[in-house]
């Protein structure tokens, strides 16, 4: 079923308050998690005999080895039975029930229990691993072919970050990324934009290209300036459902050679720019988690993917980055009881004046704008943006110290 607009919120009414599924997990299980974050579906296996493991365990449930890794799995099963589930004691499905649950054979091998969407009985399925609102990897089972309308299902409605029917907060629309961003938002179903500019009354390059849209309300907003991000809270801070951080500003340059000036420009932007915006519109936004249909969903950043190593080439640049990186993973434990989702987008050099120098591969505005709006419809924490932020997030899981010491030694 096809999800409705939203009704005009009735300002007399209570506005819930936010609540959480069941997060307590083993740490075993932190892995479902870690891999719903980034988009994969990963179970355990064993190294001794090849089983593979669910739920997450210890200990190999064949052989009772304890040599378990993960590894990403075929997500296709047979759903054998299901349930609806017409009463709960958790406040968190109480509010949304019914709730249908079943047992998928997964061709892998375990049967593993799913949040069922589109599916019936005795169907072929396939299964994803999304994160919930409690920032645990549950199991959705779902038709093999996508439908148009899949993530409209009151179960992935309720989890998810789908931008559908929600106002959207672009908090630096002077940024090549901005225009196609709005563009894939609109496709997408978002209702508004509002899109901040920094020093509004200078006509900055960029505006020209959000002007006049539909749907779109340019404002002043500036990162760098307290006074600017209060005023714009104040006007549409109760309206934001997903704020995404686009403002960036980037110097080329070692730490050596780069005035400080700069590199204070950097850190005011890209680190402290993302703290003060958080602390603007995130504790409204917290407050909203559970608001109907447009309940604010998620704040979303973008940073390079030298954040996790540093190129040489950009070093304080780079520095703002990992500071910035930093600041999310606080943010997620602070906005951890709300289940408000912060999620950083990862890229590689994009198509900007700033790394006009650098040869390819570089991350076009389009594909970076695809990549931040899909990152949404998954309900993703972490995004990797072309062919460098994929090859670099997997050096850097395979062996952090080895990256950087090819980064230092002018590896690629």
């Amino acid at each position: 079923m096809t999800l409705p607009y939203p009704k005009k919120k009735d300002p007399q009414k209570r506005t819930k308050v936010p609540t959480l599924p069941p997060g307590e997990r083993s740490r075993a299980a932190l892995g479902l998690a870690i891999a719903a974050a980034r988009g994969r579906f990963a179970l355990q296996s064993c190294a001794a005999c090849g089983a593979v493991q669910y739920p997450p365990r210890d200990a190999c449930r064949s052989c009772l080895s304890v040599e378990m890794s993960w590894h990403d799995t075929p997500a296709y099963g047979k759903l054998l039975a299901e349930t609806r589930i017409h009463a709960s004691p958790d406040p968190y499905f109480r509010e949304r029930l019914p709730w249908r649950m079943g047992s998928v054979q997964l061709e892998a091998g375990p049967v593993i229990m799913a949040h069922l969407v589109g599916v019936s009985r005795g169907d072929r399925v396939t299964v994803e691993l999304r994160l919930d609102r409690a920032g645990q990897g549950v199991m959705i089972a779902r038709p093999m072919k996508r439908t148009e309308d899949m993530e409209d299902d009151p179960v992935l409605r309720a989890i998810g970050t789908h931008p559908k029917h929600r106002r959207i907060l672009i908090s630096d629309a002077t940024q090549p990324v901005a225009r196609p961003l709005i563009d894939a938002l609109f496709a997408a179903g978002a209702a508004h934009v509002f899109a901040g500019v920094p020093e509004l009354w200078r006509r900055p390059h960029g505006l020209s290209a959000i002007e006049g849209l539909e749907n779109v309300s340019v404002m002043p907003l500036d990162v760098t300036d307290t006074q600017s991000l209060k005023e714009a809270a104040s006007e549409i801070g109760g309206k934001v459902d997903i704020l995404i951080n686009t403002a960036r500003h980037i110097r080329p340059g070692g730490v050596l050679g780069q005035d400080t000036t700069a590199a204070r420009d950097e850190m005011e932007v890209n680190a402290l720019g993302l703290m003060r915006l958080a602390q603007a519109f995130g504790p409204g936004m917290a407050g909203r988690t559970a608001d109907g249909v447009n309940s604010s969903a998620a704040l979303v950043t973008i940073l390079s993917a030298h954040a996790l190593s540093p190129d040489p080439g950009y070093g304080a640049f780079n520095a703002s980055q990992a500071a910035a990186r930093s600041i999310v993973q606080t943010l997620r434990a602070e906005f951890a009881p709300s289940g408000l989702r912060v999620a950083a987008v990862y890229t590689g050099p994009t198509e900007d004046e700033w790394h006009q120098p650098l040869p390819p591969p570089k991350v076009a505005p389009k594909a970076l704008a695809r990549a931040i709006v899909d990152g949404l419809d998954r309900g993703l924490e972490e995004v990797y943006c072309g062919d460098v932020a994929r090859d670099l997030a997997e050096r850097w899981a395979a062996d952090p110290a080895l990256l950087d010491r090819e980064m230092m030694g002018g590896g690629a």
